[in-house]
């Protein structure tokens, strides 16, 4: 059931009404991004929604089996507020969003929340943006659970795994950078492949509070899987976890945890299950 003040729920239930929707992003490192499809800013509960073209709903389907809900949020890219930068440089994954409807001609009658979820794919294409809105309906499309997996199946530093992972975590800057997806910190001593499949943390600089996951590295250079937003700047600082590939003999000799390992490395596979007696054998 949804809530909504008397006042309110009049004024839908009238012939003509006067509502606009309203959008409020609230991204994971905590920036509040708030908009309207209204022709001016509204101030609701403290917050200002800005009605710069930035925020236009799709049509709001929804339907009592367990499907995803149809709703999309499209506008203009600004490079002041909502800027591509940022968009592209997944500052808005995973942001919180709230969306509201309000009769703007009263902001006294309250709002009406109509959804809660957050930002899936963004997509970014002629200065606008179309971002799909993910509910709780999206995490039952997923599987959840345990598998038995040659490999470890927890996550480095996890409740499952246990590894403390300061020992395993240095900061460092750039000394150096070839392009989006390659910087060296001469500086850093670690051996080849140490920070494999690990992930960076950005301090500082255009990048400051990105992340990005390891590819290779060798030779005080940092190899990325992904080609990072904007090129590093000399000098811009880091955090680095060390990286690990999920076997046996990495748990064991550079971990030391082995006995909470995750894989079973020893369990017969497929081929051993489809085996059978032959008169060649």
């Amino acid at each position: 059931m949804k809530n909504l003040s008397a006042a309110l729920a009049d004024h839908l239930a009238a012939a003509c009404t006067t509502l606009a929707y309203l959008v409020k992003l609230t991204r994971t490192d905590g920036v509040v991004r708030a908009y309207t499809n209204h022709d001016n800013d509204l101030v609701v509960d403290g917050v200002t929604y800005k009605a710069d073209g930035a925020f236009n709903p799709t049509a709001l389907v929804s339907s009592s089996a367990l499907s995803s809900d149809n709703l999309a949020l499209n506008g203009m890219v600004s490079a002041a507020d909502l800027s591509a930068d940022d968009l592209a440089a997944g500052r808005y994954d995973q942001a919180r969003c709230d969306l509201y409807l309000c009769n703007w001609a009263d902001l006294t009658q309250g709002v009406l929340q109509l959804r809660r979820g957050w930002l899936g794919t963004v997509k970014l294409q002629g200065g606008q943006y179309s971002a799909m809105l993910l509910g709780l309906h999206d995490r039952l499309q997923h599987g959840f659970g345990d598998f038995y997996t040659a490999t470890c199946r927890y996550q480095l530093g996890d409740s499952g795994c246990t590894v403390a992972l300061a020992p395993y975590t240095v900061t460092g800057s750039v000394t150096a950078a070839t392009g989006a997806t390659q910087f060296t910190d001469s500086a850093n001593g670690a051996p080849a492949g140490w920070f494999d499949g690990g992930q960076i943390v950005w301090l500082s600089g255009a990048l400051a509070g990105l992340t990005a996951e390891v590819q290779q590295w060798a030779g005080g250079q940092f190899t990325l899987w992904l080609p990072l937003s904007a090129v590093p700047a000399i000098g811009d600082n880091y955090r680095a976890v060390a990286g690990c590939d999920k076997r046996l003999s990495s748990c064991r000799d550079k971990f030391n945890n082995i006995l909470n390992f995750g894989g079973f490395p020893h369990l017969p596979g497929v081929d051993k299950i489809l085996a059978y007696p032959d008169s060649k054998g």
